[in-house]
């Protein structure tokens, strides 16, 4: 093997190829160095003293599927700078690694597509070593997030195991990137983020969120100027929430067991959209028989339809009139669940409506969140938390497609 292909295929230049050999279904390079001036690897002073060499092997990428391993005498020399024996610098490995530069490289592109333990398997190296490679990249990638250009994001928690332990998550909408990830929810979990923020002097025009009090109350404070957007998906799952209290309420009121029987089992049914009713199972008769059977459920149901259509009008004045009509017919239609949820949308008016100024929402955050849940099951959990929050500002990166 020539010394222009040991540098063209495995990074290695500015050393001889002494010879190669194949045993144990693996291959050897013996290699050495081709240089006369030696320096000390830490303050780079000539003025240096031969101690001798030490042989060193490193792992490099494979040929067809056979490992590769390169050995190279390492000089050791005395720095009278430091006062202190030192190996030279490998110049096609980084110090204290015990693989080439070109096998790292190699290892960070499969990472984009398989699992730890499948490149691992895959190169014949343990998985702690795939997981630190992987681990420097990102960090390397990720540790100082560009923030200034932020323009609009969405904030969101999401639940990472038992015992109830969340993350915050703050996406970028425009490029669909994890710019923070968060310890635990609520406001507190967003204080690094804020701090982060001014720093980088960004202009956040809007936010988009649920109707959680603590995010509301802390964009107030560290975004004045920018623009909160309720969450439209959020605000009908709070109604459906409603809704669903509500027809166990009147169940649990009911005397007769005919009618028990009616209302029975219509949870999914009066939180299904019409158009998603199965015709095939008699859904739609179904619900029709509960909502004849009592008045307050009928309207609730026809209401949250009638809600359905607030993000769907052709202006922001239509929204707006469309609003104050549902919420005085909520007010006058005697139903205590109505009136309440009547009053929480008055007080989240600015913020439902302002989806006509910036028309955001937290969905891809969501979508996002999925992948963060997916990549947990495949990886059975992480005890490596620092790891785990790196992998999650890659998730963007992550591409998924069906196969069949």
């Amino acid at each position: 093997m020539s010394t222009s292909l040991l540098y063209h295929a495995f990074g290695v230049r500015g050393y001889r190829l002494l010879r190669s050999v194949f045993s144990n279904g693996e291959v050897l390079f013996e290699i050495e160095e081709q240089r006369d001036k030696l320096e000390c690897s830490c303050c780079g002073s000539s003025d240096v003293i031969r101690r001798g060499t030490v042989t060193r092997f490193f792992r490099s990428v494979g040929i067809g599927s056979k490992p590769v391993t390169i050995s190279c005498p390492i000089q050791r020399v005395e720095c009278r700078q430091c006062d202190v024996v030192r190996q030279v610098k490998v110049r096609f490995a980084d110090p204290k690694r015990t693989y080439t530069r070109s096998f790292e490289r190699y290892a960070k592109e499969l990472c984009r597509v398989m699992t730890i333990k499948d490149v691992s398997q895959h190169l014949g190296v343990s998985w702690d070593v795939i997981k630190d490679i992987h681990k420097t990249d990102l960090k390397r990638r990720f540790k100082k997030r560009r923030l200034k250009g932020l323009k609009q994001i969405a904030i969101d928690e999401i639940s990472i195991g038992k015992n109830h332990r969340y993350l915050t998550v703050v996406l970028d909408l425009q490029s669909g990137a994890v710019v923070y990830v968060g310890d635990g929810k609520g406001a507190d979990a967003l204080d690094p983020f804020w701090k982060s923020l001014r720093s980088s002097g960004a202009q956040v025009e809007a936010v988009a969120i649920d109707m959680s009090p603590a995010y509301w109350s802390a964009v107030q404070n560290n975004l004045p100027d920018s623009t909160i957007v309720f969450d439209h998906f959020h605000v009908i799952k709070l109604y459906n929430e409603k809704l669903s209290d509500l027809r166990r309420s009147l169940y649990h009121d009911l005397t007769e067991t005919l009618d028990k029987k009616v209302l029975k089992g219509t949870r999914w049914l009066l939180l299904k959209n019409p158009e998603n009713l199965d015709e095939s199972r008699a859904e739609s008769q179904r619900l029709e028989e509960a909502l004849q059977l009592n008045e307050p459920l009928a309207a609730a149901y026809y209401m949250k339809e009638d809600l359905r259509r607030l993000w769907n009008q052709g202006s922001k004045e239509d929204a707006e009139d469309l609003l104050a009509d549902w919420i005085a017919l909520a007010e006058e239609s005697g139903v205590q669940m109505l009136k309440k949820f009547a009053k929480t949308l008055a007080a989240h008016r600015s913020g439902i409506l302002a989806y006509y100024d910036y028309r955001i929402s937290t969905g891809p955050l969501e979508g996002t969140n999925n992948k963060i849940k997916t990549l947990q099951r495949r990886s059975y959990g992480f005890r490596d938390q620092e790891y785990f929050k790196y992998r999650i500002y890659a998730a963007h990166e992550s591409k998924y497609a069906l196969v069949g």
